[in-house]
């Protein structure tokens, strides 16, 4: 595999995670209800929902480090990883113990699942980040 493939295939879920996840956190922040039919009615609901702003703002910043800066790339990946596996079992836990949601949502979930696992698969290939130089 050449080298501008392997940096593909290693870097591209978090191209697509960066896609993805900064418009999300700003509607989460900013745009609630008429993007998602949802209403936040107190202080601390809007309070609520620009810390998760924040939260998906601060690791796509991390991401991006690691889509330009390969010694943040390992640390990009994990944090991925984790992100993305973490929302798509929260929302599978939704789905047993609180009905189906939107297509939306169950389309989010198998996303984050994917990215999760594809996250996974680049972190664990013999070829990948942690081959020996």
């Amino acid at each position: 595999m050449s080298n501008v493939t392997s940096e593909i295939v290693s870097k591209i879920h978090l191209v697509i995670s960066e896609v993805v996840v900064i418009p999300v956190a700003v509607v989460y922040g900013f745009d609630l209800e008429s993007s998602l039919n949802m209403t936040p009615e107190t202080t601390d609901d809007f309070n609520f929902l620009k810390a998760v702003m924040g939260i998906y703002l601060g690791f796509s910043i991390l991401w991006i480090l690691g889509i330009f800066k390969n010694n943040y790339l390992k640390m990009a990946l994990v944090s991925n990883v984790i992100f993305m596996l973490g929302l798509g079992f929260g929302r599978l836990a939704s789905v047993i113990f609180d009905g189906l949601p939107l297509i939306g949502f169950l389309a989010g979930t198998v996303g984050e699942l994917l990215l999760g696992w594809y996250g996974v698969w680049v972190l664990s290939r013999k070829s990948g980040i942690f081959a020996k130089k």
